[in-house]
């Protein structure tokens, strides 16, 4: 046993020292939840405050700050007003009694006047500035008349000072009262709030004006641990602002403290410079002020008293905790703990956003299971209790009056139920006829044989109604089951790109401007958004560049020769006055492109065509190519095949699979109308990284792929869109190739020649011979060839698309960029 304890001795002392470091951690956050706790939830804070502004002085006789600070935390926490109410009081007795008297008394006087008038009140926050401004009026000048029996016209104006100041005050500590009384409060603070905060914090300390321990100010060693805190939490901007805002506020209180607002400014505005070497940076920034004001303040005399006010400063901001600085940057904009706060605030959002998104994504999953769980062996079930039914039905008219209906039903069961079955499917299958060698055996079978037939042949047409509406119901479940499941993909990649991280490029964004400023091109500013191969995401804000084209000319090829891919400009908004800004969006090009000419005309030269066509460029590097043809001509079929492919724009915009979203737009197409009016589509998808392309043809014309003098042909069959709310989408998968032609037509085009018997061959005949690979005088030379063997009759609606693939060829070669390269890389 000794040896096992000797053993783990040294573990066991790791994990007490361990331990014992966490009691002390422990016991220092029990602390802290105490003192926060006491001070900020039972709200004695307010009673420490309210004694320093009690008896804080301006002009050496003013005290505006007592009833403003009463009415502000009467209106903010009204159950704490008695705490503020005595410390005010027990403040303003440290100057006088006649000062404590008169607090008490022009407290008594507001709340009193608040009192009378709160009836007629629509908002007390808003009148209280005004009561406050009133109140301290006539407080002043009934002191002045009591103490000397007159009132002259410095007393009237110190009075009007001194109310004019409680005003202001009033809303100053409004705005600031909230922020050191309540517990839990928004992660960010306004600039008039952190202003309000600095005013009430250098009021607060002008209530000790007048101590001193060991001949050293108690008021100067504060203000600059003040200056200190917020220089190094904030930097030089708000550091500066603290010591201007709490230098004129002890000048205010004391004109002698007038040069320590010089100096409490520039310690403010040094410490912010320095304080990336951290509290001793800042630390050695009110030093050096101290040095160069102190001179030129008081003289070298006082020179010793200013260092070690400074020194003591200096040593309180040296003892105050990591955390409390770090929960008060975290308030206060632009520092990096706010950023990282709101980072923080922002991924968790988005997580929360992303999840919330998947939890839809599942439900309709589910539901899309759900519609979709109808199996096969329910549907036999079902068949067969459905023929049960039927059969019943005819028993009931026929064989319950019948006097051999135990002999057929009873004795032979089988027999019978087979007999019928058959008869109930022949006359299914042939139209309501029964073969004659069945009638002739049951005729043999049944004594009412004629009146059974004619039965079954009443209850088919409702059988027959009804499985054609059932089919109709399980088509219906299996297309919403699609879209469900098209809807919930489309979400589940949402969320997965919500929850993808945005890397920070920022050491990339300085390379890109180093890089651009050094080859002699001025940018304003950067920003990366992604640097994922083939997905380049940048935008770059630019001087006014007068229409010279630098953004394609320059910039573009300098990216492409740092990023090692063609960036191109997608986007570019130029400043409309020379003096402005252009903003521009660079992104990483396709490997392929494409061009596309449309020829169309309208039956008998008419203005509007029945035919419709679209080229849609999906953001997900996609290119789609569709021609619908409204059945019939003129506006109806117009207005036909141009809602065919709109609908189908907006759903494969979204993201949803083309076979569903084809699906949906035949549902909808279906369903919307009771009459016979049908479209055709005609729909290309082409991938513009690997230019493969995927055909889908309702019952549409065949198209074609020239490639040099070969002529591939394109086919599908599917009925045209809107006759049956079910059926199968044929997709037919090919790979182009740089400078193939794709063209699609409509079936005025196809079918168009005259005394032509196979449209095919002789379509293939013409496009071979065609001489040009210009999409657009592709398209009307065959649209000329068709009408011209019509001689110049348009018989029906007619259009060509023909689109070119191409490489994607930048019109501008790249820049070299070689030391950029290497560092980007």
């Amino acid at each position: 046993m000794e040896n096992v304890e000797r053993n783990i001795g040294e573990p066991i002392g790791e994990v007490s020292f361990n331990g014992s470091k966490l009691g002390i951690s422990n016991g220092l956050n029990k602390f802290q939840l105490k003192t926060e706790t006491f001070f900020v939830k039972k709200g004695y804070i307010l009673l420490i405050i309210g004694f320093l502004l009690g008896r804080a002085l301006i002009l050496s006789k003013l005290t505006p700050f007592a009833l403003p600070f009463f009415a502000a935390v009467y209106m903010v926490r009204r159950e704490k007003a008695p705490l503020a109410l005595i410390g005010l009081v027990a403040g303003a007795a440290t100057l006088s009694v006649i000062d404590a008297a008169y607090t008490f008394i022009v407290t008594f006087l507001f709340l009193f006047l608040l009192r009378v008038s709160k009836k007629l009140l629509q908002s007390e926050i808003r009148a209280l500035p005004f009561y406050v401004f009133g109140t301290l009026l006539l407080g002043k000048l009934g002191k002045s008349y009591i103490l000397t029996n007159q009132v002259s016209l410095y007393d009237g104006m110190m009075a009007g000072v001194e109310a004019s100041l409680g005003f202001i005050l009033t809303l100053i500590f409004l705005q600031s009262i909230p922020l050191i009384s309540v517990n839990k409060r928004r992660q960010s603070l306004k600039t008039e709030e952190i202003v309000c905060l600095i005013i009430m914090l250098a009021s607060i300390m002008t209530g000790t004006i007048g101590w001193s321990v060991y001949d050293l100010s108690v008021e100067h060693i504060m203000s600059r641990y003040l200056v200190l805190v917020f220089a190094f939490v904030a930097g030089a901007t708000v550091g500066s602002t603290v010591g201007v805002v709490t230098g004129l506020i002890f000048s205010l209180a004391n004109v002698s403290s007038f040069y320590h607002m010089s100096l409490l400014a520039f310690s403010g505005l040094l410490g912010g410079l320095l304080k990336e070497g951290k509290k001793i940076g800042v630390a050695i920034g009110l030093f050096i002020a101290t040095l160069l004001i102190g001179m030129y303040g008081e003289g070298s005399g006082n020179l010793l008293n200013t260092f070690l006010e400074t020194a003591a400063a200096v040593v309180l901001f040296l003892l105050t905790p990591q955390a409390l600085t770090s929960k008060l940057a975290k308030y206060i904009p632009g520092t990096p703990e706010y950023t990282a706060e709101q980072q923080q605030y922002m991924r968790k959002m988005r997580d929360v956003t992303a999840q919330r998104v998947e939890q839809f994504s599942s439900v309709f999953q589910a539901l899309s299971n759900s519609f979709s769980s109808y199996d096969e062996q329910n549907e036999w079930d079902d068949k067969e209790r459905e023929l049960d039914f039927f059969l019943s039905n005819v028993t009931e008219k026929t064989c319950q009056t019948c006097f051999k209906k135990e002999h057929c039903w009873t004795r032979n069961f089988n027999t019978t139920y087979d007999y019928m079955k058959d008869i109930m499917t022949e006359m299914d299958q042939n139209n309501g006829a029964v073969s004659p060698k069945l009638s002739r055996e049951w005729d043999k079978h049944c004594t009412k044989s004629k009146k059974v037939i004619d039965a079954v042949y009443q209850e088919l047409s409702l059988y027959q109604a009804n499985q054609k509406l059932k089919k109709q119901v399980q088509e219906s479940r299996k297309l919403v089951a699609d879209q469900l499941l098209g809807v919930s993909t489309v979400m589940g990649d949402f969320a997965k790109e919500i929850q993808r991280e945005r890397d920070n490029h920022h050491k990339q964004e300085e390379l890109i401007l180093e890089a651009l400023q050094e080859f002699g091109i001025h940018i304003e500013q950067v920003e990366i958004y992604s640097l994922e191969q083939g997905n380049v995401d940048i935008d770059m804000t630019i001087p006014f560049c007068n229409g010279h084209g630098e953004c394609e000319k320059l910039i573009a090829p300098m990216l492409s020769d740092i990023l090692g891919e063609t960036i191109i400009v997608n986007s570019e908004e130029c400043s409309t006055y020379p003096n402005g800004f252009c903003h521009v969006t660079f992104r990483s090009a396709k490997a392929y492109a494409v061009d596309t000419g449309v020829a169309h005309a309208a039956k008998d030269g008419g203005f509007i065509s029945g035919d419709s066509y679209s080229t849609i460029e999906l953001g997900c590097g996609k290119y789609a190519v569709a021609i619908s043809d409204g059945m019939g001509n003129g506006e109806r079929a117009h207005i036909e095949s141009k809602e065919t492919l709109e609908l189908l724009q907006k759903i494969l915009q979204s993201g949803i699979e083309e076979k569903v979203a084809i699906k949906s737009v035949n549902s909808v197409l279906s369903l919307r109308t009771t009459d016979e009016i049908f479209s055709t589509l005609d729909l290309a998808m082409i991938d513009l990284q690997n230019a493969s392309v995927r055909f889908l043809k309702i019952g549409s014309t065949p198209s074609f792929i020239k490639r040099g003098n070969k002529v591939i042909k394109i086919q599908a069959s599917n009925l045209p869109m809107g006759i049956i709310q079910e059926f199968d989408v044929d997709v037919v998968s090919d790979q182009l190739k740089a400078g193939d032609l794709l063209i699609m037509m409509s079936d005025g085009v196809f079918e168009g020649p005259k005394h032509v018997e196979n449209y095919d061959l002789w379509m293939k005949r013409k496009i071979g011979e065609l001489a040009t690979d210009d999409p657009q005088q592709v398209a009307d030379l065959i649209m000329e060839e068709v009408i011209r063997s019509r001689s110049g009759f348009i018989e029906d609606d007619m259009t060509v698309v023909v689109t070119k693939v191409k490489h994607n060829t930048p019109r501008w070669s790249t820049i070299p960029m070689q030391k950029y390269r290497q560092k980007a890389n």
